[in-house]
């Protein structure tokens, strides 16, 4: 699974919904101001939540772009760390997009800006998709590319199939809704513990 790094940009939008990202592909750093002096206590419990996983910078000094600058910084210290992670910088200021820009087409790093937590694309897929919408967009990118013979076998291996497409951030009851969509549009037969196609 691609580590997926959130940047966010707390002078520039208010850390939200950061209870999405308790999976262990995310990797959470909220960036705040030299003159922050208290910290929302929702967003404390929920970064603490994360563990190891989530952490605050507090950046030094005050001037125009600071805070941008050290998200800047650290999207380069930790590309060579994660040289396969997806960046996802938080933030409403569009005067990322230049730096995003040539980090993609320069130096294939994987990066996007986008306002909101909710909006990063494997979170908003993740929890806007009926079963239906999810047993078709698993069916189409996970399991018809595959031949028949590579798909799984069994029940069990078919959900963690599935688990895995939507990133670990749907439930098992999702899971099972899952299958059971994929039953009714004729996908697969489930006889017993076995799946077939």
């Amino acid at each position: 699974m691609r580590v997926n790094i959130v940047l966010i940009d707390s002078e520039n939008v208010k850390p939200e919904a950061l209870e999405k990202l308790k999976h262990e592909h995310f990797r959470v750093v909220v960036f705040v101001g030299a003159n922050l002096k208290k910290v929302d206590i929702g967003v404390a419990k929920a970064l603490q939540g994360l563990g190891d996983r989530g952490s605050y910078i507090q950046i030094s000094g005050n001037g125009p772009n600071a805070l941008d600058f050290h998200i800047a910084f650290y999207i380069g210290k930790m590309a060579p760390e994660y040289p396969d992670a997806y960046f996802h910088i938080i933030s409403n200021d569009k005067g990322f997009d230049p730096l995003i820009k040539h980090l993609k087409e320069e130096h294939k790093i994987f990066c996007a800006r986008k306002s909101s937590i909710s909006e990063i694309p494997i979170v908003k897929s993740s929890e806007k998709l009926s079963a239906k919408e999810r047993a078709e967009d698993f069916w189409e990118k996970r399991l018809l590319p595959l031949a028949i013979d590579k798909r799984p076998g069994t029940v069990k291996r078919l959900q963690g199939a599935i688990l895995s497409h939507f990133y670990k951030l749907i439930s098992d009851d999702d899971v099972v809704a899952v299958v059971t969509a994929l039953q009714a549009g004729k996908k697969i037969n489930v006889a017993g513990q076995k799946v077939s196609y």
